[in-house]
């Protein structure tokens, strides 16, 4: 059994740029929250491997999500959850004036670096 308390300062920056604490991991799948700082956009990626399940904390955000035949993008505000398949490139950023923070799910759990790939996104990085 395990227990965890979120840390005040982030671990790392996740590959697409959002401030990263870990939570918890297993065999299965890990757990992350991530923040964004007002007006950040992030880099767009996909993800080989690994699905995302998000639940949206605080904020306002809004992720463009492309599997090759749903191209879309959707409001991201507290209360919203959201998957990310294997194979699907993403881009999310923070329209907000305050940070937008979300939990996300990895499955399997994220076996580093080597998962992700950049892609051409929706907006312009400002990262």
């Amino acid at each position: 059994m395990k227990t965890y308390t979120l840390t005040t300062e982030p671990d790392k920056k996740s590959p697409a740029g959002a401030d990263v604490r870990f939570m918890m991991s297993s065999d299965t799948g890990g757990m992350i929250h991530s923040t964004v700082p007002p007006k950040q956009i992030n880099k767009a990626v996909v993800h080989t491997s690994v699905n995302e399940i998000w639940y949206i904390l605080e904020g306002h955000g809004e992720i463009w999500r492309d599997d090759k035949s749903h191209n879309q993008v959707t409001t991201l505000l507290p209360g919203t959850s959201i998957d990310i398949p294997a194979g699907t490139a993403f881009q999310y950023r923070n329209v907000s004036d305050q940070d937008f923070k979300f939990i996300c799910v990895t499955m399997p759990p994220w076996p580093g670096e080597q998962e992700c790939t950049y892609v051409d996104g929706h907006w312009q990085p400002t990262i």
